[in-house]
């Protein structure tokens, strides 16, 4: 499965998410032993009441540049591996996340 793929009014991003991390950031794409492609992202906030789910929206709209509304979790809110749907044209959020991850290239 890829990391993202179109859907009809955006894209749809697999995430794993580390939260109470010692920092907030978008690090590299992952595959599982399964052969599933995921996005890692740490957060501070704890994974209570939804507030690591909050924290990963606010991460993502801040780092892709769209409004809080144009995300959810469609898939996952109790889990660490979600899935967010993201409202935009698919081609210039792809752009945005190669921009990130050449950017943040050890």
């Amino acid at each position: 499965m890829a990391v993202w793929r179109e859907t009809k009014d955006g894209v749809v991003l697999h995430l794993r998410v580390t939260p109470k991390a010692a920092s907030e950031r978008i690090g590299e794409v992952r595959t599982d032993a399964a052969g599933n492609e995921f996005v890692t992202v740490s957060v501070r906030a704890v994974p209570d009441k939804g507030k690591a789910n909050e924290a990963v929206i606010r991460l993502l709209a801040k780092q892709f540049g769209l409004p809080k509304s144009a995300l959810s979790v469609v898939s996952g809110a109790t889990d660490r591996n979600k899935v967010i749907a993201i409202e935009c044209v698919p081609a210039a959020l792809g752009l945005l996340m190669e921009a990130h991850w050449d950017q943040n290239k050890d």
